[in-house]
């Protein structure tokens, strides 16, 4: 009994150190998936580095805690999937939330960001945000837009005063 209750402590510890180096995590109900549909979505969770964990709602309570993430545990009824991300934090949203669309039986709970508890609807805005990727090529295009006007402005001068001179 001791030993089983020292197991269990064990796995709130490391379930709760896992939710505090998570840039972010998403709590779904994956009840329903097919085994083939399971398969792909931890396939395509662990391309982008992603974890899928199925853990008993009882330590996943324990582990929001210990963690601080006051709020979560209410996510933790009925079965529970925990997709935890150290690196990106938009990869698990946005991954869940495209898999659901063509899985229905896949739902999204809720979940975290970068520490702060987070409802369904803040987990599906970030899922609809462009990846890095995305983002980066909007900041560059923001940024040589300027430029590339004032290059026009200064050709379309020159371009004059040839004309001028001509």
């Amino acid at each position: 009994m001791k030993q089983q209750l020292l197991k269990k402590a064990e796995l709130v510890d490391a379930v709760a150190e896992k939710m505090k180096s998570a840039v972010s995590l998403v709590v779904v109900d994956s009840r329903g998936l097919t085994v083939e549909q399971d398969t792909v979505l931890r396939r395509n969770l662990r391309e982008a580095g992603v974890e899928l964990k199925v853990i008993k709602n009882s330590i996943l309570k324990r582990a929001a805690q210990k963690a601080g993430l006051e709020g979560l545990e209410d996510l933790f009824v009925g079965p529970s999937a925990v997709a935890f991300s150290t690196e990106d934090v938009v990869a698990p949203a946005k991954i869940v939330f495209d898999f659901a669309k063509e899985a229905e039986a896949l739902e999204i709970k809720g979940g975290a960001i970068e520490g702060a508890v987070s409802s369904k609807e803040e987990i599906t805005a970030l899922a609809t945000l462009p990846n890095r990727e995305g983002l980066l090529s909007m900041l560059l295009s923001v940024l040589q837009a300027p430029v590339r006007d004032f290059a026009y402005a200064v050709k379309a001068v020159a371009e004059a005063k040839e004309d001028d001179a001509a």
